[in-house]
Parts: C-alpha cells; sequence; structure tokens
C-alpha cells in the first residue's frame, strides 16, 4: 500500500504517538548480520540498511520500537552450527526482544498508541502478527523492565533458581556473572527465600561493590583478581548447594570443587567460551561429580513459561516495593546496537543490556 491507510486498518493520529507515525513508504532502518564471526564478533559482522515498512495485512500490527534487548544468546545465533533456536541469516536483519508502540492495527484488541512486547527488536519499526505481541503498562512499570527484572532474563532467573535448581531455604548459593541481567535476580531470590549465605562473581571491584551493597550479597569477588576456586573456597568455606552457572569454564571447575553432596548445578549459560574458537577443556574435577551425587542440568527459558504467571504474580510487588533492585546500561541509539552487543559480551554491563531507539 502507498499513500494512504490499509482499508480497514486503524492508524495512529499524530497526537497519538507525536511525529512517530509513519507512511508505508517511508524507510526505516533495520540491523543485519553480514557474516558470521570467527571468534569476538566485530562491528564489520553487522551491517544497517534502510527498507520501507509494509502497511499491517490482517491479523497484523505496525510497531515503532522504543527499546529493544541485547542478550548472549544471540552470540550462538550468528553461528551456522545446529541449536535449539535458528542461527541468525547472513544479509537479513536480525531479531530479538523489544517494547514499542502500536502505529496501525488490523486486530481488534490492538489500538494505536498500545505499548506491546514483541520478538522483533533489532529494528526501528516492524510489521508482526499480533498474536505474537503482549501488551505491556507503561504505567505499571517502565519500558524496560519488561525486557530485564520482568521479561525473559528474570522468568530465566526464577525458573532455573526453584525450578532447575531445586532451591531450598538454607541453601548456600554461588552465582557466577552475578552482575548481570539473570545473576543479579538469581542472587536476590535466593536471599529472600531464605539462603544461608549467597556469593556472586563478577568481573569488576565497582560490580563486586553493587552485589554487596546494592544486592546485599553475603559475599563476592573480582574472579580476575586470582584462581576462581580459591577465591570461592574462601567465600563459602562450608561449601555450596547451589551453583548458577552463567559463564562456564573455570567458574564451572570451580564450583566443582566447593560442592557439597547432592548439591544442583543450573547450568544456564557458558559466556566465556561463546567467543572460543576451539573447544574449550572439560572442567578437570569432572569425576568428582560421581562422589559428590551432583545434580548438573541444562536451563532454557522456553522450557518453563509455564511459570510466567506465578513468576511475575511474586516477582512484580517485589520490584514495586523495591525489595528486589534491577540495574540496567542503556546504549542510545539502534546504530549502536552492534557496538552494545560486543560490549555485552565484554561485560560492559551492569544489569540489563538495552538499546534506547
Amino acid at each position: 500500500m502507498c499513500g494512504g491507510r490499509r482499508p480497514g486498518s486503524k492508524a495512529a493520529r499524530d497526537d497519538d504517538v507525536g511525529s512517530s507515525t509513519v507512511s508505508t513508504s517511508t524507510k526505516v532502518t533495520e540491523v543485519r548480520l553480514a557474516s558470521r564471526p570467527v571468534g569476538r564478533p566485530t562491528l564489520d559482522d553487522f551491517s544497517i540498511a534502510e527498507v520501507e515498512v509494509p502497511g499491517p495485512g490482517p491479523g497484523e500490527i505496525l510497531v515503532r520500537n522504543v527499546e529493544m534487548s541485547v542478550d548472549p544468546y544471540m552470540r550462538g545465533r550468528m553461528s551456522a552450527a545446529k541449536s535449539y533456536i535458528a542461527p541468525f541469516e547472513v544479509g537479513k536483519v536480525m531479531d530479538g526482544g523489544a517494547v514499542g508502540v502500536v502505529l496501525e492495527s488490523t486486530v481488534d484488541g490492538f489500538e494505536p498508541g498500545d505499548h506491546v512486547l514483541h520478538g522483533f527488536g533489532w529494528r526501528s519499526h516492524a510489521v508482526l502478527p499480533a498474536k505474537k505481541a503482549h501488551k505491556v503498562d507503561p504505567e505499571a512499570a517502565p519500558l524496560g523492565a519488561y525486557l530485564g527484572v520482568l521479561g525473559m532474563p528474570g522468568l530465566t532467573a526464577y525458573s532455573g533458581l526453584f525450578r532447575v535448581a531445586e532451591f531450598k531455604e538454607g541453601d548456600t548459593v554461588f552465582v557466577s556473572g552475578a552482575a548481570g541481567a539473570v545473576g543479579s535476580v538469581v542472587g536476590q531470590l535466593a536471599k529472600l527465600r531464605g539462603a544461608k549465605r549467597v556469593i556472586g562473581s563478577a568481573g569488576s571491584a565497582e560490580k563486586v561493590r553493587h552485589l554487596l551493597d546494592d544486592l546485599g550479597f553475603d559475599a563476592a569477588f573480582n574472579y580476575k583478581d586470582g584462581p576462581v576456586a580459591e577465591q570461592l573456597k574462601a567465600a563459602a568455606p562450608e561449601g555450596i548447594d547451589v551453583y548458577f552457572d552463567n559463564v562456564g569454564g573455570e567458574h564451572l571447575e570451580a564450583a566443582i570443587a566447593s560442592a557439597n553432596v547432592h548439591a544442583r548445578f543450573t547450568i544456564c549459560g557458558m559466556i566465556s567460551v561463546y567467543n572460543a574458537t576451539e573447544p574449550p577443556a572439560a572442567p578437570r574435577n569432572l569425576a568428582q561429580v560421581i562422589g559428590k551425587r551432583l545434580t548438573i542440568k541444562g536451563h532454557l527459558v522456553g522450557d518453563h513459561y509455564d511459570l510466567q504467571s506465578q513468576f511475575l504474580a511474586e516477582v512484580a510487588p517485589l520490584v514495586k516495593q523495591g525489595r528486589l533492585r534491577y540495574e540496567e546500561t542503556v546504549v542510545e541509539g539502534l546504530e549502536n546496537a552492534p557496538q552494545a552487543f560486543i560490549d555485552l559480551l565484554d561485560g560492559g554491563n551492569t544489569g540489563k543490556m538495552l538499546v534506547r531507539l
């Protein structure tokens, strides 16, 4: 459709969303995968393109994105290797979590000016099936929270700690990558549920102070200051009962060494090896899994969306009351999303990394 509104659609007026109203001939911006990275991604692995926004067809809505998420799992999607989720296609726009405002709708229940959560990020505008969008209330929580503490990272933390690791009151919990969007929620939820001791690792002195002073961890250390195994043993002299792994590598080996009998491990991520060009060595102490009778489970949040209502009912009030804190690292501008993603992999974030369009 050119020069007008698709019959049957509802378009936003200028006073609904300011100057954001677009026609279908308006060019918008998207970020594409230019090449598959070898090792650490570089800016050359991305490209910026302009395309025309089509009008929404039956059952679709046109959304202008306001904030988008960059997440560690996206590094795996830049590879062509077979995995639990389809890889990004070279030369095509990437995708991921985003929150936007509806500009035009052909669907009852979605009106211009509504805010929605969806999976068509990495672009300034998106035409998407309404069934793949969920309305969110910007008055109930800041929009970024729906991509972080009240979104996929928060549910990842909640399900990984309570269902996968089977957390029990009195457990000693170790969280790697504890200053990130997932790890920071894991540690706080464990404290709120009665953990005996919560220990976190992070990559800077500033992040360690954040864990201790702001988030209430009982102990924290900078993994760059020395061997992780030694620092963890000092922080948890009586051992650990739960390990929530976001890092892998040396951290996983250290957690095995400090694990108590029947400890439970949730393996959520292994960011330390995402850019590796050679397969990492397995933990050298893996045989201890036998004698300690450890339970080690991989964790994908997609297996646990049945917990979403329960998660929101429990966690949203904690956030509103200020009992569960969250941080965001915000980068301005869609064109800076590739650098934000690279910085995320390098540990350049505290809490959730977001791109504001």
